[in-house]
């Protein structure tokens, strides 16, 4: 976790950028991230430097040339700002787009960028910042990078906007990411589901990653993300990278307009917040998805999406709108129940309203699903989140000491009073039991299990209301001759009362 003095600094920095008419958040983010792409570099050609000197070999596959040392993170900051900005305009950023070919990393997510920081005092500030940072721990510069991402705090379009840390992370705990797994999120955005997976994988499976052809997986083959946004694209790779996974396959993929064949069967797990607030014209949609639901609403199509590009046994985490839920349309429909008989349709975790504010009031919820082409339902578990952790307005101020905040409390289980303002740890808790005791609890609480010909006898309705029995508070009544006799006694009173007045007044 960052420090206060730290997220000062950020603060401070993005005024700076602000003033210096860079004042769209993702712009801002998009040049810091060119400069840690710079610092990283220079990082990684010293380590080979430190290698080469321990061996008396000469350094493997260096990053720089004579001509280009110049252009190096160490050399730049002992630079004046004028000329600090002169060498990272026209010699750092330009060697930048064709460093290592197109099929690199930094050279694919490179080629289109802009660098817009045009005063050298906002470079200089910029830089200064920066290095202050240890690039080195990558649980500083990854808290770093989720915190300048918390500051977009706006809704892209289509439907874009970021997905809460917490959520992501209660997500991801539930889905229990493996090191065998391959795991895409077809709408990336910032990547922010792949890096919290990655950060589960490290976390309970750290010796499987000791093996060199498991972390190739890991580094390579295991995260798979998609965007048509160049700018994510570039934002989400640099927030893997600083996660310490090395190449991910975040590329560039329109994925409901393109063919899914090619991509088909391939994913062992989903993880995504898909854009739902769509509406694609047909003829701009792939014909395979079509096949499966006839519609033009993006988040019905996603998940006809997700269903082709899972391999059978393979599972989602999804979240949609509560549309998707109980909408009464033919595709809103024939969706739910090919999830319901078609494959295995596991839970159904209904959040909070505010959840995603101040991006958007939209009510939405998580659906866990298991692709297996041949039915497998037999009961749906349902959670009504009602508290996160977080105030629900626009603020969204925590209500909780941090160690009480997320679905991982690590001291002790939240007492009722806690349990009130954040029930995610209880999701997790009760997620493990669904198969067991979760079955044996009754509509009247908050978390239950429904059978799979009770979902079918109401039209497929996901919607937790149409299973949840309402709790009616209990008025005990008095007897009716206990009445009466308290009525007597208020009547004996004002009789009494009425003497002793007349008494006074005589």
């Amino acid at each position: 976790m960052i420090t206060g003095e730290l997220k000062s600094k950020i603060d401070r920095l993005w005024d700076t950028f602000w003033s210096g008419g860079i004042s769209n958040p993702l712009e801002v983010i998009e040049q810091i991230t060119y400069l840690m792409f710079i610092r990283r570099l220079d990082i990684l050609e010293q380590a080979k430097e430190n290698k080469a000197n321990r061996t008396g070999r000469p350094i493997e596959n260096p990053i720089y040339t004579d001509d280009t040392q110049v252009l190096r993170w160490s050399v730049l900051v002992n630079e004046s700002p004028e000329n600090m900005l002169t060498r990272v305009r026209d010699g750092a950023f330009p060697w930048l787009r064709t460093l290592g070919g197109e099929d690199s990393t930094y050279g694919h997510h490179m080629k289109d960028a802009r660098f817009t920081i045009t005063t050298p005092n906002l470079l200089a500030k910029a830089v200064d910042m920066l290095s202050d940072i240890d690039m080195g721990d990558k649980d500083t510069k990854g808290d770093l990078y989720e915190y300048m991402l918390s500051k977009i705090a706006t809704a892209g379009q289509n439907g874009q906007f970021r997905t809460p840390r917490h959520i992501i992370q209660l997500m991801v705990e539930m889905m229990a990411p493996t090191p065998g797994d391959e795991i895409c999120d077809p709408a990336c955005g910032t990547a922010g589901f792949l890096v919290a997976s990655a950060e589960y994988v490290e976390r309970t499976h750290r010796e499987a990653l000791l093996a060199p052809a498991q972390r190739r997986h890991f580094n390579k083959s295991m995260f798979h993300g998609f965007d048509f946004d160049s700018t994510m694209l570039r934002i989400g790779s640099m927030n893997m990278l600083l996660h310490s996974v090395e190449n991910p396959d975040i590329r560039y993929r329109d994925s409901l307009a393109e063919s899914a064949a090619s991509e088909a069967d391939r994913y062992s797990l989903i993880l995504a917040n898909p854009p739902f607030a769509g509406s694609l014209d047909y003829d701009a949609t792939a014909t395979d998805l079509q096949k499966v639901v006839k519609t033009k609403k993006t988040e019905l199509l996603f998940l006809a999406l997700f269903l082709r590009l899972l391999k059978p046994g393979g599972r989602a985490a999804v979240i949609v709108p509560d549309g998707v839920l109980f909408g009464s349309s033919k595709a809103h429909k024939d969706l739910r129940k090919l999830l319901v008989e078609g494959h295995k349709l596991d839970a159904v975790v209904k959040l909070p309203g505010g959840v995603f504010k101040p991006y958007a009031g939209v009510s939405t919820a998580i659906l866990f699903f298991t692709k297996t082409n041949s039915g497998g339902t037999d009961n749906v578990w349902f959670y009504e989140v009602t508290a996160d952790g977080w105030s629900l307005d626009d603020k969204r101020a925590p209500l909780l000491p941090d160690d009480k905040l997320g679905p991982l409390v690590t001291d002790s289980a939240l007492n009722e009073t806690e349990h009130a303002k954040n029930n995610l740890p209880d999701v997790l808790a009760r997620w493990k039991h669904r198969n067991d005791s979760e079955r044996k609890r009754t509509r009247k609480e908050q978390s239950f299990c429904v059978p799979k010909a009770d979902i079918a006898a109401q039209g497929y309705d996901l919607s937790l209301n149409r299973y949840k029995e309402i709790v009616h508070e209990e008025i005990e009544h008095r007897a009716p001759g206990e009445i009466m006799d308290e009525l007597a006694r208020i009547e004996a009173e004002i009789q009494q009362g009425m003497s002793e007045l007349k008494g006074m007044l005589g």
